[in-house]
């Protein structure tokens, strides 16, 4: 007998119908919602500890999406069979729901959180990263977490001209606009995506749209939580507090704090020993008991107040931390072709933030294979994002890339591969190593990625630039858009909002937003003023390259592209290789081919245009047809009694009989021709039965003096 679940559906418009479900699956945890569209379904669960930890001021919040490859009928790849670590692309849905949710838990709730969202059904059409966030809120709703939510997240794309809402795989390969968005049913407050130079009045749009639609799926939530009887959210308390000290340190630190905040010191080890200096001179005052007591309580009334002071500097004084005005940009400078060795390379420095980035060139042996549950396929363009400790001033573990390094690098890919040309036989990797970090690498990554791709002779069709930014808010209604964040503006702002594009329109963007209530106004704001900053970047970047190279370096692979009939793969290829394999160890070039369609695609690489040749003529010799009259430069492959067989090209023989060896008579062959003779023959003739190819020297040789004169 088959479990009842409760059940709340609704349409999303289009007639895709959207089901939430709960009451049947892992009851045990907190709160826990299958959400179905079509055959595809997510089961999300939540579970949150009583208690928090001692010490613990922060939400400990993990995320976790993960796809089974059961819910594709398929086996995981590898030598385990069996689902492993997250690959990059569920890190990045998972970062994805974690952007979206975290911001919606109260700031004083610090109870360990743990959602965990799993693919369990796929219809290969309907894509689960636009249905995860939602799956995981409804679970966070109906159970007795404190939540300020609900939210969701919808896809937006636009299709020849329209936008459309959670399109399906297919239709999302036409698309030129591709945005997730993520919002509460009042507000905005996550946007990540890629678009083909669109303008920034259609993204403000596209998210107006998503918000409409996320409204419906919020409210679908909130009923779905009154079908449950979801009760009261528990009670906690998780913080400890003592006004007195707050307004004792306030009172001492505060107007100190002010004054370093509006000194404008641009060195960020300069402000943060001042910082640091005010914090040191009122603690000196208690004794050493409170020190050791109120610590906790010392770091966070530190930190709030040290917040606080510099968000009012920035509204009154219109200035910034490191005495910029507002839509400043940092000074920048930027050197290419640094790295004599690498295909390209790049420096790209902007105030504190430092990026040295690579590209090498590949062919297509080096293309990525993705195997996941809901993606299958090949990638010809990766990008990976390094951040070192030493960026930062900081000794720590290296432990390999976290989620951060996957996110950062996936945002710079996104915004540098709508710029790469349409014919482009190399598999490309960009790496950016992240030197210097005072705020926005990931925009730093995207401009040395451009310079280094117009180093490496990569024809992208415009350069590309990043700017990363911010917003200070208050109660009355006063803000601050800010140009070209730091780090610490980024950490005590509202929003972090990063756009990526050409001089014509965006190519990627990411917005994290932290606070209610901002308006669309506000957003077309941002976006001007991002790209009047993006522009002056691009200015700065075209000092120093402007176009790519019309070369690629001396040392870089050169890749000819042929196509051959499709019957002479095989020909090619040889049994087991063999034929293909020798042209490769005697020629040194990398030979790859392909089938598409009636044809064999080979891709021919090499750094040496001579290995390519010698590839290519050995290529055309297989596939090309003897033709009768012609003459070839053949190898004695056997010696027989009436002839010898003579290879005219790889892999076809002909018959170089006896009596069309020389002019004179001969009775044998012993000591005239011997297996391995090179020798030059000509094609008199094809047998229309057989097909065999009859060979000739004699027609070749001037004929004897006395048959001449008879």
């Amino acid at each position: 007998m088959s479990k009842t679940a409760i059940t709340k559906s609704f349409d999303l418009g289009d007639g895709k119908t959207i089901t939430l479900e709960t009451g049947k699956l892992a009851k045990q945890a907190n709160g826990s919602v299958v959400v179905r569209q079509g055959d595809t379904m997510l089961l999300a669960t939540v579970v949150s500890n009583k208690e928090a930890k001692e010490g613990i001021d922060f939400l400990p919040l993990s995320v976790d999406y993960q796809e089974k490859y059961a819910a594709a009928g398929r086996f995981p790849g590898g030598f385990f069979k069996r689902e492993a670590r997250l690959s990059d692309y569920e890190i990045l849905i998972s970062r994805l729901v974690d952007r979206a949710l975290r911001p919606l838990f109260p700031d004083d709730y610090h109870a360990e959180t743990q959602v965990l969202i799993s693919l369990i059904s796929s219809d290969k059409n309907t894509m689960p990263d636009a249905l995860a966030a939602l799956a995981a809120s409804a679970a966070i709703t109906i159970s007795d977490i404190p939540f300020n939510g609900p939210i969701s997240e919808v896809r937006v794309a636009r299709i020849a001209g329209k936008f459309v809402v959670n399109p399906t795989k297919s239709e999302l390969e036409n698309a030129d606009m591709d945005i997730l968005v993520a919002a509460s049913m009042k507000d905005i407050n996550m946007v990540e995506g890629e678009m083909k130079e669109c303008s920034e009045a259609d993204m403000v749009q596209a998210i107006k749209l998503a918000h409409e639609a996320i409204k419906k799926q919020c409210q679908a939530q909130l009923d779905l939580a009154q079908l449950v009887n979801a009760g009261k959210k528990r009670e906690y308390s998780h913080e400890e507090n003592d006004a007195d000290l707050k307004e004792a340190i306030k009172k001492a630190c505060y107007n100190k704090m002010y004054a370093v905040a509006k000194t404008g010191n641009p060195n960020k080890h300069g402000r943060k020993e001042a910082f640091e200096a005010i914090r040191k001179e009122f603690t000196a005052t208690l004794t050493p008991e409170v020190q050791e007591e109120k610590a906790p309580l010392l770091k966070k009334y530190f930190h709030d107040i040290e917040k606080d002071a510099i968000r009012q500097a920035v509204l009154k004084e219109r200035t910034r931390l490191d005495g910029r005005k507002l839509d400043d940009i940092r000074a920048i400078w930027c050197e290419v072709d640094y790295l004599p060795s690498a295909h390209g390379s790049s420096i790209f420095t902007r105030g504190e933030t430092q990026s040295l980035t690579t590209v090498t060139l590949g062919t297509k042996m080096d293309e990525q294979t993705i195997d996941g549950a809901f993606h299958e396929g090949t990638n010809t363009f990766l990008l990976h994002y390094n951040f070192p400790p030493f960026s930062t001033g900081e000794v720590k573990p290296m432990r390999g890339t976290g989620r951060r390094e996957v996110g950062h690098g996936n945002l710079a890919m996104r915004g540098l591969k709508q710029v790469l040309p349409k014919e482009n036989p190399y598999t490309i990797r960009v790496v950016s190593d992240i030197l210097e970090s005072n705020g926005s690498s990931s925009m730093a990554t995207v401009c040395a990625g451009t310079l280094a791709l117009m180093d490496a002779g990569v024809k992208i069709t415009k350069p590309v630039a990043g700017i990363a930014m911010g917003l200070i808010t208050d109660n009355t209604g006063k803000y601050a858009v800010l140009s070209d964040i730091l780090g610490d503006e980024d950490h005590l702002g509202d929003m972090d909002f990063k756009v990526v594009g050409t001089k014509d329109g965006i190519t990627a963007c990411q917005m994290d937003i932290k606070v209610d209530g901002l308006s669309y106004q506000v957003l077309a704001e941002a976006l001007e003023q991002a790209r009047k900053g993006r522009l002056h970047i691009l200015g700065e970047m075209t000092k120093v390259i402007s176009a790519s190279r019309e070369d690629y370096k001396p040392h870089a692979p050169r890749i000819v592209k042929m196509s051959i009939p499709k019957e002479f793969i095989g020909a090619v290829i040889g049994p087991g290789g063999k034929v293909i394999q020798e042209m490769q160890r005697e020629t040194g070039a990398v030979i790859v081919i392909e089938e598409v369609g009636e044809f064999g695609v080979i891709d021919i690489s090499s750094s040496s245009k001579e290995s390519i040749d010698a590839a290519t003529a050995r290529i055309k010799a297989i596939v090309s047809v003897p033709e009768v009259g012609e003459i070839y430069d053949g190898k004695v492959k056997s010696v027989m009694p009436y002839g010898a067989f003579v290879e005219i090209l790889p892999g076809k023989d002909g018959l170089l009989h006896i009596s069309e060896i020389d002019h004179r008579r001969l009775d044998s062959l012993d000591g005239v021709i011997k297996e391995g003779d090179k020798l030059q023959v000509k094609l008199i003739g094809v047998d229309q039965k057989t097909g065999k190819l009859k060979l000739s020297r004699k027609a070749l040789l001037p004929k004897p003096e006395a048959q001449e004169q008879n």
